[in-house]
């Protein structure tokens, strides 16, 4: 009977909570799981570093993409560490015509999630937050478990400053060709259909 009250007693003084997340409202399973403060990390790029979640596998790193993998599905990762860097924000308009298309503003970090259906069935996934950027092309029955592996992903995402302006400094980093991954793309870019094929 001791050991029982003794147990109570714990779990009451401890305030143990569990936070039940709807993944069939894409909706929810962002807010929930962006608005919370993450320091939890398993993996270092360069100026960066993140949580890969359990059931998904690094694949490659070229640059600041990184390529990951789950449940048949791949993650393309793209960080922008420049834009991070000068504070460059940029606004998105929701796409009416998209399967799903929401803007994110939460903990003072922007972005947006749009899904698109391509001619093929599959659906082209775009999440950005918090200078990063998710891309993947999935079939609708595995939209909710890639958006819950993004999410967490996008959620851990901090940035060293130190590091980041070191590399700035040193002009670590040269760029050829300018790119914008913060603009919405209707299809999938040509690497992900070069990808896709190789599969």
């Amino acid at each position: 009977m001791k050991k029982l009250i003794l147990i109570i007693l714990l779990l009451t003084v401890t305030g143990c909570s569990v936070v039940r997340i709807d993944t069939k409202d894409l909706g929810n399973t962002i807010s929930v799981v962006l608005s919370k403060d993450n320091k939890l990390y398993n993996q270092i790029g360069k100026g960066y570093k993140y949580y890969i979640p359990r059931g998904v596998s690094y694949m490659d790193t070229n640059s600041y993409n990184e390529v990951l993998y789950a449940s048949g599905n791949y993650y393309y990762l793209y960080i922008d560490t420049i834009s991070y860097y000068h504070k460059v924000s940029r606004d998105y308009k929701e796409n009416k015509e998209a399967y799903y298309s929401k803007t994110i503003d939460l903990n003072n970090k922007k972005g947006y999630i749009e899904i698109n259906k391509q001619k093929d069935n599959n659906y082209f996934v775009e999440f950005m937050y918090n200078y990063a950027k998710i891309e993947t092309v999935v079939t609708l029955k595995d939209i909710e478990e890639v958006i819950l592996n993004a999410s967490y992903m996008l959620s851990t995402i901090k940035f060293n400053d130190n590091v980041i302006k070191l590399m700035l400094d040193d002009e670590f980093l040269s760029l050829d060709e300018q790119y914008d991954i913060f603009t919405s793309k209707q299809e999938t870019s040509d690497f992900l259909k070069l990808e896709e094929e190789v599969k």
